[in-house]
């Protein structure tokens, strides 16, 4: 606010209006006058206008508490964060062992079988290419853009079944997974039944898929309730990591076009869409605004504990599932190569995804809790990280145009190596 030197003020006398000046000389100190200013909620603005209204007595006392430097829900949804992509990871890792010592069993029962498709007891895998990865960022911009113009309460219901939809895929192949290493589970796991519309489905799916569905739907029902974010972190985790899980990128060329295309598709609609649509848009269609919820479901969220204002803790699934792929990739090739934690690129590439995630929430408190693009940090970190450490190895040129297929090596080696061809 500019303070003038000349200014003018009318007063009203005997119903008459006088328009008087007002002027401070040069040699007269200045006036510090402190007008307080606070923005309300609209359902706290209602309150105190019905209050008024009424005749009732309202006072107005100004707080202005101190937030906490760090929130401990910051601590924990990096870890969730962090932990998820970790055990994705594993699991990967050790899907794509497992179908390696399935192909090098058919290369050796019978030469005419050598051709089967990799992949094995991992279930359906998708590769992304580099046109997939520069066609993804380019329609996740316009479902953005939709999402953006379209935002509405029957238009975030339309998501919750979405997202329910993925949960229950999501928490039913984990559970089923997890369920499969234990013995007594085991046998279910590996007879099936045929289902109409299905196909094969396994016993052990057919009794957890049920729980799964119910889980979802109580989500669904009691989601506007104070403890409904735990049910969406479980339905969140669950689906991140199946997708984890089935989608890899097969080379770090692949994984530089996909994060490199999200890097600026971040950067763009939260902080440059501002400059077109006078409002972040990324900020706007997470938060849910002008829909009545309290943002979209598909991101992972935690109460902020210890801030007064209130409010959560947010990441959306783009910034766990994007760097996943690549460090998931990074240990998929350490196992296939016979890499150990120190001389492979997991435990590096796992290290900057955290360090990228935490510097996000260190500018997210230095800039006053001002939405920060995730992907913005993590991307350098992550990527950068890599690729440094490739250069330095020398095995940038196999980990940047060749691709892995998951192999055996002859019987008289015990350990996995890693059969090498010409990405398509």
């Amino acid at each position: 606010m500019a303070e003038s030197a000349n200014a003018s003020a009318i007063l009203i006398i005997n119903n008459r209006p006088e328009l008087f000046k007002m002027v401070c000389e040069d040699d007269e100190p200045d006036v510090e006058i402190g007008i307080p200013a606070v923005m309300l909620p609209n359902k706290i603005g209602e309150i105190l206008e019905n209050g008024l209204t009424n005749n009732s007595i309202v006072s107005v006392q100004l707080y202005s508490p101190l937030r906490p430097l760090v929130d401990i829900a910051e601590v924990f949804l990096w870890l969730m964060a962090v932990g998820t992509i970790l055990f994705a990871s594993y699991w990967s890792a050790w899907t794509a062992r497992e179908a390696a010592i399935e192909h090098d069993k058919l290369l050796k029962d019978a030469s005419d079988e050598s051709s089967h498709v990799e992949g094995g007891s991992a279930g359906p895998l998708v590769e992304i290419s580099t046109m997939a990865a520069i066609l993804f960022v380019v329609i996740a911009s316009c479902f953005l853009v939709m999402f953006y113009k379209l935002m509405s309460f029957w238009f975030i219901e339309i998501l919750v079944v979405l997202f329910c939809i993925g949960g229950i895929e999501g928490l039913q192949t984990c559970l089923v997974a997890l369920l499969s290493c234990f013995r007594r589970f085991k046998r279910a796991g590996e007879s099936y039944v045929k289902v109409p519309f299905f196909g094969a489905v396994s016993y052990l799916t057919l009794a957890v898929t049920p729980f799964c569905i119910a889980f979802a739907v109580v989500w669904a029902v009691n989601r506007r309730v104070s403890f409904a974010w735990i049910g969406q972190d479980i339905l969140g985790i669950a689906l991140i990591i199946t997708v984890l899980q089935i989608v890899r990128v097969p080379n770090l060329k692949v994984g530089t076009v996909l994060l490199g295309c999200a890097f600026f598709y971040d950067i763009f609609w939260v902080c440059v869409s501002k400059w077109w649509f006078h409002e972040s848009v990324m900020i706007v269609v997470a938060r849910g605004d002008k829909s009545g919820e309290d943002g979209i479901p598909m991101l992972l969220k935690i109460p902020q504990m210890f801030d007064p204002w209130g409010g959560y803790s947010i990441i959306g699934f783009g910034d766990i599932i994007l760097p996943g792929l690549v460090v998931a990739f990074s240990l998929r090739y350490d196992w296939l190569t016979n890499k150990t934690l120190r001389t492979g690129y997991f435990v590096w590439a796992m290290t900057a995804y955290g360090a990228g995630l935490l510097v996000t929430y260190v500018a997210l408190n230095l800039m006053d809790g001002h939405g920060q693009p995730a992907l913005l940090y993590i991307v350098p970190f992550t990527l950068g990280t890599f690729l440094t450490l490739g250069q330095m190895r020398g095995d940038l040129k196999v980990l940047w145009t060749r691709r892995t297929r998951e192999a055996l090596p002859a019987r008289t080696t015990p350990i996995l190596s890693l059969s090498i061809e010409e990405s398509g």
